[in-house]
């Protein structure tokens, strides 16, 4: 729950951002020069990518998390089995070997979405986030088709 107010915040933050960079980016526009004119739309832009990012990051999380609560209900979200140092980070050896199973069994299931979302955790729990975003995102799309 915590994540989520976190999140929330921050898109908030975001968005007053792009409203304010996007508010200077008419003002130069108004102004009139071919200067600011370019000037203005280039600022525009920033915010538009902005905001595209952050609909597609939404997007990302809310079926990310649908994926999670519909596995959660079959009973089939992955088990916490890592070993832990004294301070509480993930023990890589132990990460190492979970992500082994785990790819071996997405391997076995190429079209199961769950082995994909599961695979996935494994990609984030040995600090492998580009591959984790990649296979969580796999799974979305296994999930999503008829």
């Amino acid at each position: 729950m915590r994540a989520k107010i976190t999140y929330f915040v921050l898109a908030a933050l975001l968005l007053v951002y792009f409203l304010l960079v996007g508010g200077r980016g008419v003002a130069l526009i108004r102004h009139g020069t071919a200067a600011t004119v370019a000037f203005g739309v280039a600022v525009l832009v920033l915010p538009l990518i902005g905001l595209w990012f952050l609909w597609h990051s939404t997007l990302f999380a809310q079926r990310a998390g649908q994926l999670s609560k519909q596995l959660e209900e079959e009973g089939g979200l992955p088990v916490d089995e890592l070993e832990r140092t004294p301070s509480g980070r993930i023990d890589r050896a132990s990460a190492d070997a979970v992500f082994t199973r785990r790819q071996a069994e997405t391997e076995e299931q190429p079209d199961d979405w769950r082995s994909w979302f599961r695979l996935a955790v494994a990609y984030h729990d040995a600090g492998d986030t580009p591959r984790a975003r990649k296979a969580m995102q796999h799974a979305i799309t296994l999930h999503r088709r008829p």
